[in-house]
């Protein structure tokens, strides 16, 4: 049994206090098909009857259609105040199929738990998606992020974190190679019977520059949150980190697992 603690935090310029919720909850025996988090923007509230809210539909349906034929898709819908922004991408590694499923289950959710907000995000572990009255498109953004990390510390810290600086120097290298899109993911052996996994992934819409930038900054919080953990998820709106002690990546093999079965969550607000 594997336990792991969440963390979500939205940066502010000009507010240095947080309020902190924790959860606990169990998903026994199945995988859930809920979201990993998201981001609903309340300082960006529509009528539910608008223009712009009946615009991010017709957003939200191109998304849908169009994310699957390659994995990416940044476009926009409408005009003048009432234009919205949005983009959708499943992880590098992940099949057509459950692209599309992914895709279709953000569109859905993302409107039912963000209903009233011009500005939304949702994060699945196959794909994320995302909307705002604002153009996003083409910038680096990690004022909102999403933290999980496991509760059990290695067993031999000073190894461990080695091999992982240096697995991550790797794929984060890959990440920025035009020809990965955006996409790094490897192993390494620990022991003879443990191996370190790990990817990251930045959305295709930057520049090499800002995805290297982005991932940096997503590692830079190892040290914070997930100092000698087992395993660990950063998720930003711009990109991705996670790495664990079993496969969790495309294509998998017999070691994998169901590790999530047991949570608690730390939900952390500005």
């Amino acid at each position: 049994m594997k336990l792991y603690v969440s963390l979500l935090q939205r940066r502010s310029m000009n507010l240095n206090y947080k309020i902190l919720l924790l959860l606990a909850f169990c998903i026994c025996n199945a995988e859930s098909e809920d979201p990993s988090g998201q981001f609903c923007n309340t300082d960006t509230n529509i009528g539910s009857g608008s223009q712009i809210s009946a615009n991010i539909d017709r957003l939200l349906a191109e998304l849908v259609s169009k994310t699957t034929s390659n994995g990416f898709i940044a476009t926009s819908y409408g005009k003048n105040q009432d234009q919205v922004f949005g983009l959708g991408q499943c992880r590098g590694d992940v099949s057509r199929t459950d692209c599309s499923s992914c895709i279709q289950d953000a569109a859905k959710q993302i409107r039912q738990r963000c209903p009233n907000q011009a500005d939304a995000r949702i994060w699945y572990d196959h794909c994320f998606l995302r909307y705002n009255n604002k153009s996003f498109i083409g910038e680096i953004d990690t004022s909102f992020g999403i933290f999980y990390w496991n509760v059990e510390n290695v067993t031999d810290p000073e190894n461990f974190n080695k091999e992982l600086g240096t697995l991550m120097d790797q794929i984060r290298a890959q990440a920025v190679e035009t020809k990965n899109e955006g996409l790094g993911k490897g192993e390494t052996k620990l022991t003879s019977f443990v191996t370190l996994y790990a990817l990251v992934q930045c959305t295709r819409d930057l520049s090499q520059i800002d995805c290297a930038q982005c991932l940096a900054i997503a590692v830079g919080n190892f040290e914070t949150y997930c100092k000698d953990r087992k395993g660990c998820r950063v998720l930003y709106s711009s990109c991705y980190v996670r790495y664990e002690l079993y496969p969790f990546f495309f294509p998998l093999d017999s070691k994998s697992n169901n590790t999530m079965a047991d949570t608690l969550m730390a939900i952390v607000y500005p």
